[in-house]
C-alpha cells in the first residue's frame, strides 16, 4: 500500500482528493500548512475543517507552521512588488516555494511518503520518449488551474498527483455529497487567500504600506487628478480613478520616481509584445529558437496566439523571453505571469517585466520575417 500525503486546505476540492485516494486504497495522510492567522481556506478555520475531515476519514492529520516562509516568500514579495509599481502574482510563487516544495520535502523526510496530492484542477502525464513530466490543463476548462502551476519543477511534478484533473467541478461536489463529507456544500475560496483573509487587496496592502499621495497624469504629463498611493492601482484599471473625464481612462503605467499613476484612452492600453523573466520551462526543455505558442497573460483571460523568442541574459537577469502577440493585448500587466501552451500542455511561463511606453514596441521581428508559424 503506497503512502501518500494530501495537502488539505479545508475546502471541498482537497477533501474529495483525500477521500478518493483513501477509497482507492492509498495510505493517506492529511497535511495542512498554517500560513496565516484568522479567516480563509489556508488559515485557522481551514485547519479546523481539515482536522474534522481527517477524523471523518479515519486518517492522521499533520499541521506544519509555515507562517515564516509564507511571510518571506509571499507577503514580503507582494509588498515589495507593489512598491515598485508592479502587480505581483503570488499564487504561482506560493505553489512552488511555500506549498509543493516544502510539502514534498516534509512528506519524504518526516512521513516516509514519496508523493503528495492536492485538489488542484490540472493533469500530469509523462512523455515516454523524453521521460519528462508534462503539466496539462484540467478537463474542466472553467476550473483549470494549470496557469498557477507553471512554475513547478520536474521533480515536483514527478512527486505530485492531481486526482480531480480528469473531472468537472460538478462531479466533485456530487462525490462530496455522496461520501457525506461535511465540506460538500462549502463555498469555493477566492482565487487569492489574502483577499479572503483581509477583505480586499487594498486592505491587505494598507497594513504594510503607508498612504503616499501623488499625481494621476496622462501620457503627456498633464495632471488629471490625485491618487493615494501607486500600490492601489494596476495596469488596465478603469474604475476607482476619481477622474472627471468625458471618456473612460485606464491605467497604462507608473512613474515610481515621480510617484505618478499614468492613464490613457483604452486603445493606448494595448501592447503587441512583452518581455518575461524568471522563465520556467516545465513540460519541455528550453528551445534555442523562436516557437509558436498560445499565451495567457492572466488567469481568467483567453489564450491568444503568439511567437516566443528566447532571450540571452541581460543585466544579471536570466531565463528571459520575448512574446510577440498576433494581435495587441489589453492590460498586459508587469508582475503577472504569462503562461504559454501547446494545445493543453503547459510549456512554460514567466513574469512580465515592466515596460516603457504603451505603444507596440519597435524592433521585434514580425512573423513573416522569422518564418515561425
Amino acid at each position: 500500500m503506497e503512502k501518500i500525503v494530501v495537502g488539505l486546505s479545508g475546502g471541498v476540492d482537497s477533501s474529495v482528493a483525500a477521500a478518493v485516494l483513501h477509497q482507492q486504497g492509498y495510505d493517506v495522510i492529511g497535511l495542512t500548512l498554517w500560513l496565516m492567522k484568522g479567516k480563509g481556506q489556508c488559515c485557522s478555520d481551514g485547519m479546523v475543517d481539515a482536522t474534522r475531515l481527517c477524523d471523518e476519514l479515519g486518517i492522521p492529520h499533520h499541521i506544519v507552521d509555515s507562517r515564516e516562509v509564507f511571510q518571506r516568500y509571499i507577503i514580503d514579495y507582494l509588498v515589495s512588488g507593489y512598491q515598485q509599481g508592479v502587480t505581483p502574482l503570488p499564487c504561482s510563487q506560493c505553489n512552488r516555494a511555500v506549498k509543493f516544495g516544502p510539502m514534498l520535502q516534509y512528506a519524504r523526510e518526516e512521513l516516509g511518503a514519496e508523493r503528495i496530492a492536492t485538489g488542484h484542477y490540472a493533469r500530469i502525464t509523462q512523455d515516454l520518449e523524453t521521460g519528462r513530466y508534462q503539466l496539462r490543463r484540467a478537463v474542466d476548462p472553467s476550473k483549470d488551474q494549470s496557469y498557477f502551476l507553471y512554475d513547478l519543477t520536474q521533480e515536483l511534478l514527478a512527486g505530485s498527483l492531481f486526482p480531480l484533473g480528469e473531472q468537472p467541478k460538478t462531479e466533485t461536489r456530487r462525490m462530496a455529497a455522496e461520501l457525506g463529507l461535511h465540506t460538500a456544500a462549502k463555498p469555493d475560496s477566492q482565487d487569492l487567500c489574502l483577499i479572503e483573509h483581509h477583505g480586499s487587496m487594498q486592505s491587505f496592502l494598507d497594513k504594510y504600506l503607508a498612504p503616499k499621495p501623488g499625481d494621476i497624469v496622462d501620457t503627456q504629463g498633464r495632471v488629471l487628478g490625485q491618487h493615494t498611493g501607486i500600490h492601489h492601482y494596476t495596469v488596465g484599471q478603469r474604475k476607482g480613478l476619481g477622474i472627471a473625464s468625458s471618456h473612460p481612462l485606464y491605467v497604462v503605467g507608473f512613474d515610481v520616481g515621480r510617484n505618478q499613476v499614468i492613464v490613457a484612452d483604452r486603445e493606448v492600453a494595448h501592447w503587441l509584445e512583452c518581455t518575461v523573466n524568471q522563465v520556467n520551462w516545465v513540460s519541455v526543455a528550453a528551445p534555442a529558437t523562436p516557437i509558436r505558442v498560445t499565451v495567457q497573460i492572466r488567469y481568467r483571460t483567453q489564450p491568444v496566439g503568439a511567437t516566443l523568442f528566447p532571450l540571452p541574459a541581460e543585466s544579471g537577469i536570466t531565463d528571459r523571453a520575448r512574446i510577440l502577440f498576433d494581435e495587441p493585448q489589453f492590460g498586459v500587466t508587469p508582475g503577472q505571469a504569462a503562461v504559454w501552451y501547446s494545445e493543453d500542455i503547459v510549456l512554460g511561463g514567466g513574469l512580465i517585466e515592466p515596460f516603457v511606453g504603451a505603444a507596440p514596441a519597435q524592433g521585434v521581428p514580425t512573423h513573416e520575417q522569422t518564418g515561425v508559424r
